[in-house]
């Protein structure tokens, strides 16, 4: 996928940023986004060519003096800073913002947020650097993490020392099923049941889309095999965030996925408390999230957890409940698996596709679901505009023909008696498989 996808408006911002270091004081953007959605191309492609310097620094979880040393290495080559003897991280980022009161200086440093692991005074350090150079350096200061809940933190903690230092804070996201059907439509592999693949295998992160786009016509085969990336993704992408507690993280990540959504539901599965590890995985790691009916307040303990990301869902579900049959190497079997189940499953994922649809559409302001207290008058997809007082109340079936109106009739009125909207004009429909395209069509993005 070497095309460059719904990034134009944060490359131009970045690239401007850089380019102007020399004629105005220091800048400090932040950007965020989760592992594997293109936050280091992006800055690739914006600081390419700069006519001022540019280094990237990585922040691994090494000891601190290695570090000072790969960085100390680094700068050598790349300024001549032959006589250069650093001793500690802070010395290295001394230099460079000295250095860049001569030289415009872009200074990308990714996985920020690990700092806090290598050497946690670093932040306090920084803060005291920043303030005392920003304004004589010409500097474009990048702080670049995948945590965002962590990245926020830092950045705008009540207690924490660099808050409010950030001039830009960039967050990066997945692409949409927008631009994702765009993928497919620019390597001619577009059709709804292609694009509910995608999105179960991708939720929009562009190197999985390059995957599936290498994958050929049988993507099931050429992903759930020896050679294919996606069989251990899952382990790359979160045994170093979640460290020594990655097990506990992975069972409880495993349940959701396989329909155990509440905290006494997953605890009766798992047999253990999880509350602690249901904190964390939501409020430090983004990778789960709350679920409330659309009626319900804030405080409400009707709460249903859902995996944010479609692809994580999916290698729960399949790979991580299946591991015994990877360590097995029998690949055959998981195949037959997926294309036994694959068809239930992803019949949820059709609500967040549909979902995440009416978002990017920017028409509404309150989009959610509802199920009352007995389980009862579950509704997949609420979206509500207060300001031109319209309810769109929608089923989501694979096939329209499934649908039922006099059932969705039921249950919008039930709605309704609790929502207590008065004046809204409301909307009913079915989203299936065979109105995706004429509904993605309708709820395009208006220009602003």
């Amino acid at each position: 996928m070497q095309k460059f996808y719904n990034r134009e408006e944060q490359l131009a911002k970045l690239r401007a940023l850089s380019e102007n270091t020399a004629t105005t004081q220091g800048r400090l953007s932040v950007v965020v986004g989760r592992r594997r959605v293109g936050k280091t191309r992006l800055l690739n492609e914006a600081f390419a060519g700069l006519n001022g310097q540019y280094l990237y620094l990585f922040i691994s979880r090494k000891s601190e003096s290695a570090l000072v040393a790969e960085f100390k290495a680094l700068i050598t080559e790349r300024f001549g800073a032959k006589f250069f003897q650093p001793q500690s991280l802070r010395e290295i980022f001394e230099y460079l913002f000295d250095y860049a009161k001569q030289t415009p200086l872009t200074l990308v440093v990714d996985e920020f947020q690990d700092i806090e692991k290598v050497n946690n005074s670093l932040f306090s350090d920084l803060q005291n650097l920043w303030d005392s150079y920003k304004n004589q350096s010409q500097i474009h200061f990048v702080c670049c993490g995948s945590l965002y809940n962590l990245m926020t933190k830092i950045f705008k903690g009540q207690k924490q020392p660099l808050l409010n230092r950030d001039d830009y804070f960039f967050k990066i996201q997945p692409l949409t099923p927008h631009y994702i059907r765009q993928v497919m439509e620019d390597h001619g592999c577009y059709s709804a049941e292609n694009l509910l693949v995608w999105w179960c295998l991708s939720g929009g992160i562009p190197k999985y889309l390059e995957w599936l786009n290498h994958a050929g016509d049988d993507v099931f085969a050429a992903l759930i095999s020896e050679s294919s990336p996606l069989m251990k993704e899952g382990t790359h992408r979160l045994v170093e965030d979640f460290g020594s507690e990655h097990r506990a993280f992975f069972d409880v990540l495993g349940a959701i996925s396989v329909g155990h959504t509440t905290r006494a539901r997953i605890e009766t599965y798992l047999d253990t408390g999880i509350g602690p590890v249901l904190e964390k995985l939501e409020s430090d790691f983004d990778i789960i999230r709350k679920m409330r009916p659309i009626t319900s307040k804030e405080t409400s303990r009707d709460v249903r957890y859902e995996i944010i990301d479609p692809f994580l869902n999916f290698w729960f579900h399949f790979i991580y409940a299946n591991r015994s049959a990877v360590e097995m190497e029998n690949y055959d079997y998981l195949r037959r698996v997926v294309e036994r189940d694959f068809q239930t499953f992803s019949g949820k994922e059709l609500e967040t596709l549909f979902e995440a649809i009416l978002i990017d559409s920017k028409q509404f302001n309150r989009i959610g679901g509802y199920w009352d207290s007995k389980g009862e008058n579950e509704i997949d997809i609420i979206a509500i505009d207060d300001l031109d007082k319209r309810i769109l109340i929608a089923e989501v079936k694979r096939q329209a023909k499934k649908f039922n109106p006099n059932q969705l009739q039921r249950k919008a009125e039930h709605l309704l008696t609790k929502l207590n909207l008065k004046g809204y004009q409301v909307d009913q429909r079915c989203f299936s498989l065979d109105n995706l395209t004429e509904v993605m069509n309708e709820f395009v993005k208006k220009p602003a």
